[in-house]
């Protein structure tokens, strides 16, 4: 009878565990525990280090388990729902992909060679270091390599790199052959894979990353092929979710667009004007600008940057005058009528407010009333820096631990450094070296010694020609003499320059500058964009005929807006010579022209989902434009010159658009939540915004996931592995989770609830914020160029 009763007990045990592990409650539960885990982990790496993190959460046994229980609950899951027999191919192959992805990660963490090898030109070596939790190692390779050269490749007049390069002898099996590894191009030899990862710093040594990893990756790229195929199916086929939402909209009655949430936004205008208390100096300088005519001439001279690249000085005084004045204009001045007066007028700027105090006690220490100051009172009688002292003070403290008033003083000193080389010539580098190797322009207020001596004298006599020119012509309005010197200037770039110069891509930046492409799109955007959500508003409670042709009407023009847009990106493309999404201005840029784009899918079924995108466009737009966004075009790192980041970065950032709409339709949705129940026509269209807030993210989630292993293909591609819990890559995998659960609720019924749903659509883009800005500022990795 006992036995009987303990067979019963431990019967009734097994069935209770076995409903427990198979239930998509328990899937949750598990997947809220893995996202906590990596969240808590990169926590535990910023302040005990990537060991610690590894050693207590990423490579530790109960992590193990919990990725174990993870795909035993799918496989269980799969099994009691029947997916298979109810044809639900997408859903199979998408976690089947992560079943054999996991897999192919196990068999990395198992049987993968890890190491790194270090040569110097003319050396040879048949041993590769190995670094273990146990210490340091080195393990004999089948073959031997020599390097016969290194070669590093710098931007043009810069010590930035732009590639590098190692020419090696490999024997193996009694023949040599000669192969070049650099970034981005890989050797494989007797099944390891050779990355270029450093050099030394003279130039005459490289290092390696060897990686020794065939079974590994075949299993990860077949899971990541099977990933696509099943994102493909899941929108595609017949029998998925995707496809039930479409019908579902399809099936609800047309009803009024609604809105009974009102967005407030802060419009602040951007374009300085002239301060009501600027000194009669300020006033004398604007009656004696520089004729525009000429001062575009002037800007349309080609120049190098710092780190090598050629832009017109245009996009050069643009950036000052942003970087100073916060601004695109002063008073009645543009950045080339600013730039061309400071340095012709330069005693009389020093004298004029242009730096904003950054507080009281700062404004006390330089001894100035107001906001603001001029060059010459952050200097005392005899010349000194006034804020020498404390500037060390803050460059001695480590750069988290600096706090807001003192980041306000280093830009207030990187603001007097810029103005400071700006009046002393130093910055504009207008004239080339001729057959120099190393393409280096000089400006007047260099060392130009190197220079040939007929050029030196040319430089040294020409620029003193022109400002005194310039001088004259402020006087007399004649600008012939000028516009002569700067002829002359522009053909002694054509004589002594080695560079292509490219005039049609100067002419494109040019004209990429005089339209301010973005900076339109915001105010269309925020127009527009307010305009149609005041129409959806009114249409809630009469829909009147001319509502409707006038919201075709502007959808019309926010589609030609959005085209001016895609222009603006593909105009930057062409000028920067990358994919321009490789920052943080430029993948702003980018998501606010996914998100508008995104939108125009669901326009027929909601308008008010097309007025939200769109202003969130603007927005977004507006938030790039603020001064602590960096819009200069620059140059790539090594690393980053890869066809995989331009699809990794790409596919990434659309996901962001797509999540932003699911975040809008969310807030408008629990605002309609309390008057829905009133009103019949409100709840249709809470209806038809939840099921758009759905398929937004489930398009911005299977773009997200393609997204991050693109990323992952990336780096085993560039550096040797696919993924190393950097603290980016670990909360990019945190937000697949966070939108994973929040479209799985639905499986339980006691969470299918659209308050919940649309709850979750706001608080998971917190997780968004954290991985596009929050790693860079709060934790470190790898990633810190975006």
């Amino acid at each position: 009878m006992n036995l009987t009763r303990d067979k019963n007990k431990q019967m009734d045990v097994k069935a209770r565990f076995n409903k427990m592990i198979s239930s998509y409650k328990t899937t949750i539960v598990l997947l809220i525990v893995y996202a906590l885990g990596l969240a808590i982990a990169t926590l535990i790496e910023k302040y005990h280090g990537t060991q610690a993190a590894k050693a207590m959460i990423y490579y530790s046994p109960v992590f193990f388990l919990l990725q174990f229980f993870l795909v035993l609950n799918f496989i269980l899951v799969t099994i009691k729902s029947q997916l298979i027999k109810k044809r639900k191919w997408g859903v199979i192959f998408i976690h089947f992909a992560f079943i054999i992805i996991l897999a192919g990660a196990l068999t990395s963490h198992l049987f993968s060679e890890e190491g790194s090898i270090h040569i110097r030109e003319n050396e040879s070596v048949y041993k590769m270091l190995v670094q273990t939790s146990r210490g340091e190692h080195y393990h004999s390779l089948p073959f031997e390599l020599e390097l016969k050269k290194f070669t590093l490749k710098r931007y043009p007049g810069s010590s930035s790199p732009s590639s590098f390069e190692s020419l090696l002898l490999i024997q193996s099996d009694g023949t040599t052959v000669e192969r070049t590894v650099s970034m981005n191009n890989v050797i494989d030899i007797k099944g390891y894979r050779l990355f270029q990862a450093s050099y030394d710093k003279d130039e005459k040594g490289t290092i390696l990353s060897v990686n020794k990893d065939v079974a590994g990756r075949n299993v990860t790229y077949s899971g990541y092929i099977l990933l696509i195929v099943g994102f493909i199916f899941s929108f595609v086929g017949k029998n998925t979710r995707f496809r039930q939402l479409r019908v579902k909209l399809r099936q609800l009655k047309e009803s009024p667009k609604v809105l009974t949430i009102i967005f407030g936004f802060l419009f602040i205008s951007l374009s300085a004007n002239a301060q009501d208390n600027a000194s009669r100096m300020f006033e004398v300088i604007q009656n004696n600008k520089v004729d525009a005519e000429h001062a575009a001439k002037f800007g349309s001279l080609p120049m190098q940057t710092s780190d090598g690249r050629i832009e017109p000085i245009n996009t050069f005084s643009s950036e000052v005058l942003r970087k100073l004045h916060k601004s695109h204009k002063i008073g009645d001045l543009n950045s080339d009528q600013f730039l061309l007066s400071v340095i012709t007028l330069s005693e009389m700027w020093m004298r004029v407010p242009l730096f904003k105090v950054p507080n009281e006690d700062m404004a006390s220490t330089l001894g100035v009333m107001g906001e603001e100051c001029a060059y010459v009172n952050i200097f005392d009688s005899v010349g000194n820096y006034k804020l020498q002292k404390v500037v060390g003070e803050i460059y001695n403290k480590p750069a988290s631990e600096r706090n807001k008033r003192e980041k306000d003083i280093l830009k207030l000193d990187e603001q007097v450094n810029i103005f400071h080389q700006i009046i002393n010539l130093r910055m504009l580098n207008i004239f080339p070296k001729e057959n120099d190797p190393e393409h280096k322009w000089y400006a007047y207020g260099d060392d130009f010694s190197g220079l040939p001596s007929a050029d030196s004298l040319f430089v040294s006599r020409i620029m003193p020609r022109y400002l005194n020119s310039v001088q004259n012509a402020m006087k007399s309005q004649d600008w012939e003499k000028s516009d002569e010197v700067l002829r002359m200037i522009d053909i002694f770039q054509q004589t002594k320059n080695t560079l292509d110069l490219k005039p049609k891509k100067i002419k494109a930046e040019l004209l990429s500058n005089k339209l301010d492409i973005f900076r339109t799109c915001k105010k269309l955007y925020l127009i527009l964009g307010g305009i149609l959500l005041v129409l959806s508003l009114l249409a809630l409670f009469k829909e009147k005929k001319w509502q409707i042709k006038v919201m075709h009407s502007l959808t019309v023009v926010v589609v030609l807006g959005l085209l001016f847009h895609l222009f603006g990106i593909a105009l930057r493309w062409y000028i920067a010579g990358y994919a321009p999404w490789s920052n943080s201005y430029e993948t702003m840029i980018y998501i606010s022209f996914i998100s508008v784009l995104a939108s125009l899918l669901f326009v027929r079924q909601s308008h008010i989902t097309f007025a939200l995108a769109t202003l969130f466009g603007g927005v977004i737009l507006f938030v790039a434009g603020l001064n602590w966004m960096d819009p200069q075009i620059g140059t790539l790192v090594p690393v980053l010159k890869s066809p995989w980041l331009m699809i990794h970065v790409a596919v990434i950032v659309a996901a962001y658009g797509f999540f932003g709409i699911s975040l809008l339709l969310g807030i408008t949705n629990l605002s309609l939540f309390s008057v829905s129940k009133k009103n019949n026509l409100i709840s249709v269209a809470t209806q038809k915004l939840n099921i758009i807030n759905e398929m937004s993210m489930l398009v911005g989630l299977a773009l997200m996931t393609v997204g991050t292993f693109c990323g992952a293909v990336w780096a085993n591609e560039s550096w040797g592995r696919y993924w190393g819990w950097d603290p980016k890559e670990t909360w990019a995998l945190v937000t697949i989770i966070v939108y994973t659960i929040a479209t799985h609720l639905r499986l339980v019924k006691k969470w299918d609830n659209p308050l919940l749903f649309n709850i979750l659509s706001i608080l998971a883009f917190l997780s968004v914020l954290m991985t596009y800005f929050g790693v860079n500022h709060f934790l470190s990795g790898m990633h810190s160029y975006n």
